[in-house]
């Protein structure tokens, strides 16, 4: 029999990842106005200290902004704010601008990857590729990283890292969507072991362009699931 342990949460915890979620879900857009403190306390059905240990931790995530004498106000996603620990969870027009940056930006880091990668690097990439079946969101990302961090530039390294990491709950979503297609499963195996061949291969131009192909074919699937209306 599994036992489950049993929490320890903080109730302004609670509190907090309920307005996240309704921040998530569009009940609350960026740029409005939260509830009072005293609706917020009725709508959660907790007391006054809980609703402002969670605004104060929302506003130190830079969820929120409270202006004084006026109320609490949702955070717009801010794309400077990717270099920050904290990232404000992006709208889905955010999750496609985001998608696009990484159109632009790893088919160059496969390129460059296949220049500069090592052997090293080489065993990395198969043993993520090959060493167990595995569609998880943790496994593709590990993938893609890898290629970054063959491409030997730390800060591009840096630059998918934020990006993923904005991207994170999203992409979860998605390949919980699509783990039990095993077409799709099998087709984006099929080009990430075609961009790994052109990275070992030194050839650099294919791989670019594998990058591209894979990452359009990704694109596609993400619009046309439940997960983002882009």
């Amino acid at each position: 029999m599994k036992i489950e342990r049993i929490s320890t949460k903080k109730v302004s915890e609670s509190v907090t990842e309920q307005i996240e979620k309704l921040i998530e879900v569009g009940t609350f857009l960026p740029g409005e106005k939260l509830p009072s403190v005293r609706e917020l306390c009725d709508m959660f059905g907790v007391g006054r200290s809980a609703v402002r240990d969670a605004i104060t931790t929302l506003k130190g995530k830079g969820a929120v902004t409270v202006k004084q004498g006026e109320g609490t106000y949702i955070c717009k996603f801010d794309s400077g704010k990717l270099f920050n620990n904290h990232i404000l969870l992006p709208s889905s027009k955010d999750i496609s601008q985001l998608f696009q940056v990484r159109k632009l930006l790893e088919p160059g880091i496969a390129e460059i990857a296949a220049k500069n990668r090592s052997e090293k690097d080489l065993k990395l990439m198969e043993g993520l590729l090959y060493g167990k079946e595995d569609n998880s969101w943790e496994a593709d990302y590990n993938f893609h990283l890898a290629i970054a961090k063959a491409a030997g530039n730390e800060i591009l390294v840096q630059l998918l890292e934020f990006i993923s990491a904005s991207m994170k709950k999203t992409m979860i979503g998605f390949h919980q969507c699509i783990e039990e297609d095993r077409i799709v499963f099998e087709e984006i195996t099929r080009q990430h072991s075609q961009i790994f061949r052109m990275i070992q291969n030194k050839e650099c131009a294919q791989a670019k362009q594998m990058m591209e192909e894979h990452l359009e074919y990704v694109e596609d699937l993400l619009k046309t699931s439940s997960v983002l209306n882009v």
